[in-house]
């Protein structure tokens, strides 16, 4: 039987990426679907791991739980409850520590680039560069394990099977162009980083990134005895 991943979206403008092309090359199908004020709540029975990537959103935004991110910590505690593993990217690993009894917090140091990391706990975590687009930070479960940290933010743990990234695995060029299109440039300005610049950086990153998002898929797969 084909294992499935069910990929949960926040926006029209984001996809499964490097980390979908990952899935597939082990031999996932995958499953994609929105989750916003307007689309059901999705269920995960039938699929073998739950993804849930990035938002523009916060976790602690009291409006967007009451819209949907409630139903989202819905779709986390089902997932838990049927043992479907969850591979949570940015927002999605800020939901997994909410989900789990951390905090999330607006960050005094967001980053938006690409950034290396320090493995922690013999995770085998790659050093990177990894790209990174978040404005919050993660204060982790007491019984979370540290995976990875960069000199100003947590950017990888797990909890359980679950684990959690900081960082954008998924991204590659065309991505995040499709990012900057919808207006996301704005939030890097605000920084000081260049959008076109960035846009090239990542072009010249993606081909290593894929290799390393491979690795990094195959290193939850393992973590999770997939």
């Amino acid at each position: 039987m084909t294992a499935r991943a069910l990929f949960l979206r926040h926006h029209e403008e984001d996809r499964p990426g490097l980390v979908g092309e990952a899935f597939e090359a082990r031999g996932y199908e995958l499953g994609v679907v929105m989750m916003d004020a307007s689309s059901p709540t999705p269920s995960v029975e039938g699929y073998d791991v739950l993804v849930i990537l990035g938002s523009k959103h916060a976790v602690y935004d009291e409006a967007i739980e009451a819209a949907w991110f409630g139903r989202e910590l819905d779709v986390i505690a089902q997932a838990d409850l049927l043992d479907v593993p969850i591979f949570g990217i940015c927002f999605g690993a800020q939901a997994l520590c909410l989900h789990h009894g951390g905090v999330v917090e607006r960050s005094n140091e967001p980053e938006v680039g690409w950034f290396d990391v320090v493995a922690h706990n013999g995770s085998g975590i790659g050093p990177g560069p990894w790209f990174e687009f978040h404005f919050d930070h993660c204060t982790l479960p007491a019984d979370a394990e540290l995976w990875a940290t960069s000199p100003k933010a947590v950017q990888a743990f797990a909890v359980g099977k679950n684990v959690g990234v900081q960082f954008h695995p998924e991204i590659d060029d065309a991505q995040l162009a499709d990012w900057f299109a919808s207006g996301d440039d704005n939030g890097a300005r605000s920084l000081g980083v260049d959008p076109a610049q960035l846009l090239v950086e990542t072009a010249r990153e993606t081909p290593a990134a894929r290799v390393r998002t491979a690795e990094l898929v195959n290193l939850f797969l393992a973590h999770v005895g997939r």
